[in-house]
C-alpha cells in the first residue's frame, strides 16, 4: 500500500515507517510506550481489550481497511492483523512506531491523524483505543476524524470510565477526563456519528480502582501512580482460583459483545459509531 496516495504529508524512510514531515505535541508521557511494551503481552487488561475489539471489528467492519489511531506499540494492530484485518498503525511516538514495526505490523505511520494530512473521506474504519481521553477538545477531534472517513465509515473507541474513578494515575498519564457511556455517546452524536453499539467492559474493575487508586490519591499516598513496577503488578495475569473466576467474567463479557448486548457497568467504555450520511 502506498499511503502517500491518501496522505499529503508523509515520507517513507529506510526503516519502512512513514513519517510526518512536521509534528504536533501530544498529551502522553514519553515513557508511556516503553512501559506498555513491558506489560502488554502478559496483561489480562490488554488481552481482554484486544479480544473485545477484534470481535466487534469482525462483527461490524468485516473486510475493511482499519486505521489504528494512536496505537502505541501496535498491540491492538497485531491482534487485528493476526485476525485477518488489514491494518495501518498511526502512532505519533517514534518509540511506539519502531516497536510496532519490530512486532511485524505491515503498515506503520509515525504521526498524528492531523499531521499526516489524510485526504478527506479516504478512510474506511478508524479505531482510537484509550486515546480520546488524551485530547483536550474531544468533540472537535472526533469531528475532524469524521471528515476523514468515507460514507458510512466506522469508528471504534475505548476510554476509561467514570470521573469518580479519577486518580493520580489519570493525571500522570495525561488524561483530561474519564467518561460515562452517555458522555461518549453525546460526544459522538455532536461529531456527526450515530452510535451503533456501546457497552462497559471490565465489569469488576471499578471497585479495586476506587480502593487502590482513588482513595490513596485523595490521601496523598499514591506518589508513583504511573510507575512501571506498580503497573506490572496490576496487569500481570496470575494462575489460580481468582484467575479462573476473572477469565469466566471476561469470557461472559466477550459473549455479550458478540451478541451486541450492553453491559451496565465497568472500568472502561467501548463504543462503535458510524458516520452519519
Amino acid at each position: 500500500m502506498e499511503l502517500e496516495s491518501i496522505a499529503r504529508n508523509l515520507q517513507k524512510r529506510d526503516d519502512g515507517i512513514y513519517y510526518a514531515l512536521d509534528s504536533s505535541p501530544i498529551s502522553y508521557p514519553e515513557i508511556g510506550n516503553e512501559y506498555c511494551l513491558q506489560i502488554e503481552k502478559d496483561s489480562f487488561w490488554f488481552n481482554h481489550r484486544n479480544r473485545v475489539i477484534v470481535e466487534a471489528v469482525k462483527k461490524y467492519s468485516k473486510d475493511k481497511m482499519f486505521f489504528d489511531i494512536g496505537g502505541g506499540n501496535g498491540y491492538v494492530s497485531l491482534g487485528l492483523q493476526e485476525a485477518g484485518v488489514d491494518v495501518v498503525l498511526v502512532e505519533p511516538g517514534p518509540v511506539g512506531s519502531l516497536n510496532a514495526k519490530k512486532r511485524g505490523i505491515d503498515h506503520v505511520i509515525c504521526s498524528t491523524l492531523q499531521d499526516a494530512k489524510f485526504e478527506k473521506a479516504s478512510l474506511d474504519t478508524v479505531g482510537m483505543f484509550d486515546v480520546v481521553e488524551h485530547i483536550e477538545n474531544d468533540v472537535e477531534f472526533l469531528r475532524e476524524t469524521n471528515e476523514y472517513l468515507k460514507e458510512d465509515g466506522m469508528v471504534y473507541i475505548t476510554v476509561p470510565a467514570f470521573n469518580f474513578l479519577w486518580s493520580n494515575e489519570d493525571k500522570e498519564a495525561g488524561h483530561y477526563r474519564r467518561y460515562s457511556l452517555s458522555m461518549m455517546e453525546k460526544a459522538l452524536n455532536k461529531a456527526n456519528f450515530d452510535v451503533v453499539y456501546s457497552t462497559y467492559i471490565f465489569t469488576v474493575l471499578p471497585l479495586p480502582i476506587f480502593f487502590f487508586r482513588v482513595i490513596p490519591s485523595k490521601l496523598g499516598m499514591n506518589k508513583d501512580a504511573y510507575g512501571l513496577e506498580k503497573r506490572q503488578k496490576e496487569h500481570k495475569s496470575r494462575k489460580g482460583m481468582m484467575h479462573n473466576t476473572l477469565q469466566k467474567i471476561w469470557d461472559w463479557e466477550l459473549e455479550q459483545v458478540k451478541k451486541g448486548e450492553k453491559i451496565g457497568f465497568g472500568g472502561s467504555c467501548f463504543v462503535v459509531g458510524r458516520k452519519k450520511n
